[in-house]
């Protein structure tokens, strides 16, 4: 996987082959996104990197090293037909109202369709975790764009997310 922080800076530029014997799906048949694909970020807290939302077992969730909106964009090496989509976000020391969209590309993301844009409300003492699986019918998809407003109302939020799972 080949991880970026923002225009043009590179960080570790590296291929990755965990548990997957390099056929493009884990046990669970989701997409093996490090042998599929390399990874844009906007921005990425050292300790909780991109891979730990994308790959089993690589850690707890991805943070962002900034406050603000933040973009995750996963670039297909090839054409990938997508039919499932699950996201987590949890929250459990703030209480915050959070947005984010998914968005496809079939053309190397020179434009963008919408799949989803929604808000939830995260509370430490009720709602804590955000799970959603979005069933669809991407066909030939070079990327997939996630972004995400940890607080809609402004403030010094830093966005997370826990796990990002494709087949």
């Amino acid at each position: 996987m080949r991880c970026w922080k923002g225009e043009g800076s590179m960080t570790n530029s590296l291929r990755k082959s965990v548990g997957t014997g390099g056929s493009g799906e884990t046990e669970a048949g989701w997409l093996a996104i490090e042998d599929l694909a390399h990874v844009v970020v906007t921005s990425e807290d050292p300790d909780a990197p991109i891979e730990a939302a994308l790959i089993e077992g690589a850690g707890s969730r991805w943070r962002a090293a900034a406050p603000g909106a933040q973009s995750i964009r996963i670039r297909f090496d090839r054409p990938q037909d997508i039919h499932l989509i699950h996201v987590v976000f949890e929250e459990t020391e703030h209480a915050r109202v959070q947005e984010f969209s998914l968005e496809w590309s079939n053309d190397d993301g020179r434009t963008f369709q919408p799949i989803i844009r929604q808000q939830f409300s995260f509370s430490p003492s009720g709602a804590t975790r955000e799970a959603e699986s979005y069933r669809v019918n991407l066909s030939a998809s070079t990327e997939l764009r996630l972004h995400v407003v940890p607080e809609i109302s402004g403030g010094s939020h830093v966005a997370t997310l826990t796990r990002l799972r494709i087949r």
